[in-house]
């Protein structure tokens, strides 16, 4: 009978803990509610009407939608730009990276320093890493970049003034700003992996070659798929390397004839510079689509054969 009462004390005792639990939570809860799920919610109702903010929103159904994919030429453009830096930023980008961590994980002196280095850019403002990089790629007569072209004999390159090289100038730029964060995570997921597996390689004369394709990416593969759905995310949200790096060229958010307008950037011009904001936030629907499906096509594409 004690033993029962006692257990019935815990028990309740238990719950109480609980209770006081959610209170503590409870702040985060409400902010997220009303800053985050309530304003999704609206987005939503709102990409069904025509709203300017400055009367009641107006219900059009799919009119919004109809517009985008079969009216908007600019949707589709800025669409293709979007895809094309994510196609050349993600997979050159986890490159890159990923030889820095192996590099970096070898015992090598300055370990901690050529960490701290390499991260830097990622405590770093994106507009200020932008506007830094502006600079770099000004003109014939300001660029650092063209400076040390003409010093070696190459032509100047009007980046961020030609329709060529904008957004290969905004690819380099988003390159070099997030290896430092993926050679963090990628370093991580190497430090994980046992080292007798490489023994026991090295027992049966497995080349460095052999021992990175059989050994270190299968058992990176979590780490690697993380990095891959992030960076996927993050370059499909490209806005603030484009809105500063294209700033003052006089044609609007994307630069020379949209040639560095992304889904983000567009979605912003919409909202926030002509304010039809049902617009946007359809807009904004169709982004979440597309990143919802590439991130199921990467865990389907990076998902084990056989399971362990």
């Amino acid at each position: 009978m004690r033993k029962n009462t006692v257990c019935k004390k815990s028990f309740i005792s238990e719950i109480a803990g609980q209770k006081y639990s959610y209170l503590f939570i409870a702040p985060t809860l409400i902010l997220f509610f009303v800053f985050v799920f309530v304003p999704v919610i609206a987005s939503f109702f709102l990409s069904f009407t025509k709203y300017n903010t400055f009367s009641a929103p107006v219900w059009v159904g799919l009119d919004n939608y109809y517009q985008i994919f079969f009216k908007d030429s600019r949707f589709w453009k800025a669409l293709f730009n979007t895809t094309i830096y994510a196609v050349g930023v993600v997979p050159v980008g986890i490159s890159i990276s990923l030889l820095l961590a192996l590099a970096i994980d070898r015992k090598i002196k300055f370990k901690n320093f050529y960490k701290s280095v390499f991260f830097m850019p990622v405590i770093t403002s994106v507009v200020a890493i932008s506007v830094i990089w502006k600079w770099l790629f000004a003109g014939e007569k300001y660029g650092l970049i063209n400076y040390w072209l003409m010093k070696i004999g190459v032509n100047p390159v009007d980046w961020l003034m030609s329709p060529t090289w904008t957004l290969p100038a905004i690819m380099i730029m988003s390159i070099w700003a997030g290896l430092g964060y993926n050679m963090i995570l990628l370093l991580a997921g190497l430090q994980t992996i046992p080292r007798t597996f490489y023994e026991a390689a090295d027992i049966d004369g497995a080349t460095s070659w052999h021992k990175f394709w059989h050994i270190t990416l299968p058992l990176l593969r979590p780490t690697l798929l993380f990095v891959v759905i992030m960076s996927m995310i993050n370059s499909f949200q490209l806005f603030e390397q484009v809105y500063i790096m294209t700033a003052g060229t006089g044609e609007g958010v994307g630069g020379v004839l949209d040639c560095a307008l992304s889904l983000v950037a567009y979605l912003y011009e919409r909202g926030f510079q002509r304010f039809e904001m049902g617009y946007a936030s359809a807009i904004a629907y169709i982004l979440f689509a597309i990143i919802l499906v590439v991130t199921f096509i990467n865990v389907k594409l990076t998902r084990p054969k056989f399971e362990y």
